[in-house]
């Protein structure tokens, strides 16, 4: 089968759009999706600094949607016809999937970053038969179709707009798991979220959802407008006295905080941010020691990595769908659209800060 993909053939060059061919159909337990839209997302990105690692050439893309057009065998619990949202990869039997925590997954990092399933992992070629790398977070799906684990699928009611749907399996999934799950914030509670790109905006829509009062920092002036219209209160990052800022808003200090930059400087402006037992969920990948100053986790503050939102994926993207059907968490308005042949604009985009959330759309036809 062959069909259009966004290829990533070394780590500083622009993705090309070229014909990869798929060797093999969907074997037990796999569906193939025709991809009605992918979301880019950072983790995407930072592929280009991590020369050695995640390998390539590649096929990326891990915030797919789309139409199941084929199962492997009659245990995939979902049928031809399907709509459905893609989410990140899991083994499903250790011990934390056991115990409904897929994200932290014993094989997380195998599957999803550094080279897929064992058993049949690359079955990617382009048009002169070169291997392409395995499954990117078990999709693929910066691409036409995509061959997917069944259980990183989520069936969504088909009325849904499933182009869009696509960041609710990763980015979006991120920010408002990490208010609803990690932190469980509910009428009342006070919440800063550190950052307001798509992750941190998700979490400011999630939490005014649970009717949490929230305080949005970032500094870009046209993130913190978009922060205001979804009922936070903004504040730049640059403000002197952040954390008393916070701290005055918030009735004396937040209870949660979310950071999502990975800036060692606002990590402790957030702790200094919240009230005694307050609670500080870090999303960002750190890249540098992260030095605490005196006093930032005195009185029971205490700080903890969060990885998708603590989310089983089955359970947050209906409740999130829900939520957006009742007006209450509308995402779609982060979301800009490109062609998937306009990748390379959409990264740029994505990278410099135009836009929050690039959803790739494509053609959708097969070759």
């Amino acid at each position: 089968m062959k069909f259009g993909a966004a290829v990533l053939r070394s780590y500083e060059d622009p993705f090309t759009v070229e014909e990869v061919m798929l060797k093999e159909g969907p074997a037990e337990g796999e569906i193939l999706v025709r991809i009605a839209g992918c979301g880019m997302c950072r983790t995407d990105l930072a592929v280009r600094g991590s020369a050695g690692r995640s390998p390539l050439p590649a096929v990326l893309g891990h915030e797919g949607s789309g139409i199941v057009v084929e199962t492997g065998g009659t245990r995939t619990g979902l049928n031809v016809g399907d709509h459905v949202v893609l989410s990140f990869d899991s083994c499903g039997h250790c011990h934390n999937c056991m115990g409904a925590a897929p994200a932290y997954c014993d094989s997380f990092a195998s599957l999803n970053l550094f080279g897929g399933r064992k058993e049949k992992a690359g079955r990617f070629t382009d048009a002169g038969g070169t291997e392409m790398a395995p499954r990117w977070f078990g999709q693929s799906s910066f691409a036409e179709y995509a061959l997917v684990p069944a259980r990183n699928a989520v069936r969504v009611d088909p009325a849904l707009p499933l182009e869009l749907l696509g960041p609710l399996g990763c980015g979006f999934l991120t920010g408002a798991g990490a208010v609803l799950n990690s932190f469980g914030v509910g009428p009342g509670d006070t919440l800063a979220v550190f950052g307001a790109g798509a992750v941190g905006l998700a979490a400011v829509m999630a939490a005014h959802a649970a009717g949490a009062v929230t305080v949005a920092v970032d500094r870009h002036p046209e993130r913190l407008a978009l922060a205001e219209r979804f009922h936070a209160l903004p504040l730049h990052a640059a403000s002197a006295g952040l954390p008393d800022r916070i701290q005055r808003l918030t009735g004396g200090g937040a209870r949660y905080a979310l950071d999502t930059t990975g800036s060692a400087k606002l990590i402790n402006d957030a702790l200094r941010s919240l009230r005694p037992n307050g609670h500080l969920g870090l999303v960002a990948r750190l890249h540098t020691a992260l030095p605490l100053e005196p006093g930032t986790l005195d009185r029971g503050r205490r700080i903890s990595h969060i990885c998708e939102g603590d989310a089983v994926p089955g359970l947050l993207i209906p409740r999130l769908t829900a939520l957006w059907q009742a007006e209450r968490f509308p995402f779609d308005r982060l979301i800009r659209t490109y062609p998937l042949a306009g990748i390379n604009e959409a990264e740029h985009d994505c990278e410099t800060g135009r836009v929050v959330k690039p959803v790739l759309i494509p053609e959708g036809r097969e070759r």
